[in-house]
């Protein structure tokens, strides 16, 4: 392990906050008129501490001893015990909540760039609480103030945690097919029986409790999604103020290559008869409440991918400084030194490619962030409309790019490091198993594609689709008046005359009822809108980049490196969209017409 290793750069998230997002201007809306530099700063501070300090040298060992199933209970490495607590102590569970339930109301645009350090140092310990909160955030929403007082109020103290249960072992991805069941009694609560798999912090001896926000099928409820409820379901149920078992088993632990230090369960639900659970808000619309925490937890995977990209980046860029191996090809003196190897320019292409996705997916979730604090608290209906249906159409890309794109760049850590980088003594091969874990979490990227192409893009009549290709436009015009090179702005334009006329040729096919050939390239059009986003993203902060440059001259290396990454992706990726749309709208069928006897 490289003890240089800053996990995730100061000053790039400095960048962010302070002149890309301009988060101070949030300041000014009543909800965040609490905050201002100095608090954002403080929390920074206090995150990026415990991340290098705390949860980063306890990575190496919880990914080599993951939890163990002890007597049918779930026993986690003894590290957790001491970073769970300074995690809840610093207010990780409750910083973007209100006052009312506990919270410092922070903007999400500064606790999500402050989690991002947790996350590189330690993504598995992190776990443990975002998904507490999640859950937590499911009651505060659409419990009673009964359940709000049982559970919430314990889960934002850290006192309980939480999870989210939905994947069934006969089911998967595929909600309209759960089958716990659930049954009404005259106590006010219902007994539950079913069986979940892959619980993330299902079980553990953190906290005394869990609270597992499950779907289940109400006795008697109508099939498909409409039937679904939403029942927070606690592994321990109080019984005047004795808390006795539940009727929670675990039925078995996932062996997973990633995400180590974080238990992955498999549940069994009233297996004695005897499992209470509570219906959290109306009947038979729990897909609904859930997609608010799917929706987080898809964000909150995404800047996993971020975090992991960034944290393999920075290891592998300190290797390449400081690991000499060759001569320069003008060099022809073998007595001669050798040099480090970022001196070679395929080491330099690597380390590029991984700034451009990290940064880049650090940037578009620091976006997304900014988007979720209008949604919420913008001034105008208007406002808050708009910026929802933007981080609406965007959150697919957000999940995805960063797990996807950020597997390749960790690879290219491995990479780096040769030899040392697939080697267990090093961490460049665990992150690389971390990350292949984003790509699934939260729905597979096919799934995500899907989502994309036949209902986000599609919403509002492409309203909404159609406004954010004109934030790219008008932000290559913002490029051409401060005096980017105009070839960026002209390439990222032909890209959105591109992507339009493929998404409407897509659109005709599905009007036609043709909605298998829409949808038969969902992948690729997933790929070519990402691509764009992350040209925009890279455009935007080389516009901010210019724009402030003369106002800190001390910074104008870091200024440059910003400027070279936006020209690597705009002029490496960003030409991939022509093929891709090519692609999209050929129909090319060869994997539909495949037989399965052909394979």
């Amino acid at each position: 392990m490289l003890s240089t290793n800053p996990l995730v750069n100061d000053r790039f998230i400095d960048f962010l906050l302070f002149e890309v997002l301009n988060v101070e201007a949030l300041h000014a809306l009543p909800a965040f008129s609490e905050h201002n530099r100095e608090t954002v700063e403080i929390y920074l501070a206090s995150a990026r501490r415990l991340a290098r300090q705390h949860l980063f040298p306890a990575y190496k060992a919880m990914d080599e001893a993951p939890p163990r199933l002890e007597n049918g209970h779930v026993r986690v490495h003894s590290l957790m015990h001491d970073l769970y607590p300074r995690m809840v102590e610093l207010g990780v569970l409750s910083a973007t909540r209100p006052p009312e339930v506990g919270g410092q109301r922070l903007p999400i645009s500064v606790a999500v760039l402050a989690s991002c350090y947790l996350m590189a140092a330690n993504l598995s310990a992190y776990g443990y609480l975002g998904l507490t909160t999640g859950a937590a955030r499911l009651i505060e929403s659409f419990g009673s103030d009964e359940l709000k007082e049982r559970f919430m109020t314990r889960m934002y103290s850290g006192e309980w945690t939480g999870t989210m249960a939905l994947t069934e072992p006969q089911a998967g991805s595929s909600l309209t097919d759960v089958k716990t069941t659930a049954v009404e009694t005259d106590a006010g609560h219902y007994l539950i029986k079913g069986s979940k798999i892959f619980i993330s912090g299902g079980d553990h001896d953190l906290t005394e409790n869990i609270v597992h926000l499950t779907l289940a099928r109400i006795e008697g409820a109508p099939p498909g999604i409409k039937g679904v409820s939403l029942f927070a379901i606690p592994k321990k149920r109080l019984e005047g103020d004795t808390l006795v078992p539940n009727d929670i088993e675990v039925a078995g632990v996932i062996h997973k290559i990633g995400w180590r230090g974080l238990p992955s369960l498999a549940l069994a639900y009233g297996s004695s008869g005897d499992c209470h659970g509570w219906l959290v808000g109306e009947p038979h619309r729990g897909i609904s409440y859930m997609f608010q925490m799917m929706n987080e937890a898809r964000l909150m995977v995404g800047m996993n991918g971020a975090a992991t990209a960034s944290v393999a980046f920075h290891e592998s860029l300190e290797y390449a400084k400081t690991r000499p191996q060759g001569r320069n090809f003008e060099n022809r003196d073998p007595k001669s030194p050798q040099v480090p190897i970022i001196e070679h320019a395929d080491v330099r292409r690597m380390l590029l490619r991984q700034k451009a996705i990290a940064w880049g997916s650090l940037a578009l979730l620091a976006h997304t962030a900014r988007l979720t604090d209008l949604s919420e608290h913008a001034e105008t209906e208007a406002e808050r409309q708009r910026a929802f249906f933007l981080l609406d159409l965007l959150t697919p890309m957000a999940k995805s790019f960063p797990a996807e794109k950020g597997f390749e760049s960790n690879a290219l850590a491995v990479q780096i490091l040769g030899g040392y980088g697939y080697s267990s003594e090093y961490l460049p091969e665990s992150w690389l198993r971390d990350q292949k874990l984003n790509s699934i979490h939260e729905g597979t990227t096919g799934i995500h594609s899907l989502d994309l192409l036949g209902r986000k893009v599609p919403s509002a009549g492409g309203a909404t689709f159609a406004a954010l290709l004109d934030e790219i436009v008008k932000t290559c015009k913002q490029a051409r008046d401060v005096g980017i090179d105009p070839e960026w702005a002209q390439c990222l334009e032909d890209a959105v005359v591109d992507t339009r006329n493929t998404t409407q040729h897509l659109a005709m096919l599905g009007l036609e009822g043709n909605v298998a050939g829409m949808l038969r390239h969902s992948a690729h059009y997933l790929d070519l809108a990402s691509t764009l986003v992350m040209g925009w993203i890279w455009l935007d902060m080389a516009v901010k980049a210019q724009q402030n440059r003369g106002n800190r001259q001390e910074d104008a290396d870091f200024y440059d490196g910003i400027q070279l990454a936006a020209q690597y992706w705009i002029h490496t990726e960003v030409p991939r969209i022509g093929y891709l749309g090519k692609l999209c709208r050929s129909g090319e069928d060869s994997y539909a017409r495949i037989r399965v006897d052909q394979f």
